[in-house]
């Protein structure tokens, strides 16, 4: 695998759960390790964050993003196509994509690899042209997504997810779900679907036969009308009970297209996205990632 650049411009959402105070921490730090900044900025407003990191991928040969899912996978659409490298700091709440990539989750790890790890090309999934690095969902997630305090998220990070999560399921209903996968229409009851490029899931490694580097995409339906059966499918597969399987229903390919009834919004990566019916796809080797060596 190809080495990383040594130049790079870092660019940190500073409304992400750590990044405003980690951002002059990981930017002294990668200065020690060896990275040239030809640039470094924390950014308040985080709707502006995009337009500085498509600046950012013109001028410097790694860009280096720090945040949490939801700022990762705004800041990837921009790398398509592109010879830069996309490099990240995980300082978010569940740091799905990092886990995913194997990727350190601490600051001084993190450093080490951007400064020491490889260029690696994995795909990206995409729903209706919003591309996406890990996993996105349909049922609670979105809703826990759309609706968790930003109180709560900040002080008590993944317990608050869970625990607004609980919350939720009270008023939660299974919806209908069609997914079109080329060779057939499948017809079933859901609680939730996952639609997984990487294998984690709020933190949880649910989708493990997910690869970032197969060129498939995985949509992975946790089967039925109850909402103890997909509390019980998440604590299964963080445990890893052999029974973890049992509760699923996974479908593979290159594209698919699904549907729900009633329509339902799709959470991308954390962030609320289109609504259904859509379009997923999986676009292979689409950008080189900072990675540590194998």
């Amino acid at each position: 695998m190809p080495e990383l650049p040594k130049q790079a411009i870092l660019i940190v959402n500073a409304a992400s759960r750590q990044g405003a105070e980690a951002f002059e921490s990981a930017r002294d730090k990668l200065v020690a390790a060896g990275v040239e900044l030809i640039d470094a900025r924390a950014v308040e407003e985080p709707e502006t964050l995009t337009g500085e990191v498509t600046a950012a991928i013109g001028r410097a040969p790694m860009v280096i993003v720090g945040g949490g899912d939801g700022t990762l996978s705004k800041a990837v659409d921009h790398f398509l196509g592109k010879d830069a490298v996309f490099a990240f700091l995980p300082l978010g709440t569940a740091n799905s994509f990092a886990r995913t990539l194997g990727f350190p989750l601490d600051l001084d790890g993190a450093v080490e690899v951007i400064a020491n790890g490889e260029a690696r090309r994995i795909d990206l999934a995409s729903i209706d042209g919003d591309y996406f690095l890990n996993n996105a969902a349909l049922g609670l997630a979105p809703l826990v997504a759309e609706s968790v305090p930003a109180g709560l998220k900040k002080s008590l990070g993944r317990l608050g997810y869970l625990i607004w999560a609980g919350w939720s399921a009270a008023n939660f209903n299974a919806f209908r779900l069609v997914v079109e996968d080329g060779r057939a229409r499948h017809h079933l009851w859901a609680t939730e679907v996952r639609i997984a490029n990487g294998r984690y899931h709020g933190g949880v490694e649910l989708i493990e036969s997910a690869d970032l580097e197969s060129g498939e995409l995985v949509v992975q339906a946790v089967e039925g009308r109850s909402v103890l059966k997909l509390g019980w499918s998440y604590l299964a597969s963080a445990i890893k009970a052999r029974a973890r399987h049992d509760t699923v229903r996974e479908f593979r390919g290159r594209r698919m297209r699904i549907e729900t009834r009633p329509r339902m919004r799709v959470s991308i990566d954390g962030e609320i996205g289109p609504e259904t019916p859509f379009e997923v796809k999986v676009i292979p080797d689409a950008i080189q990632v900072a990675a540590p060596r194998d």
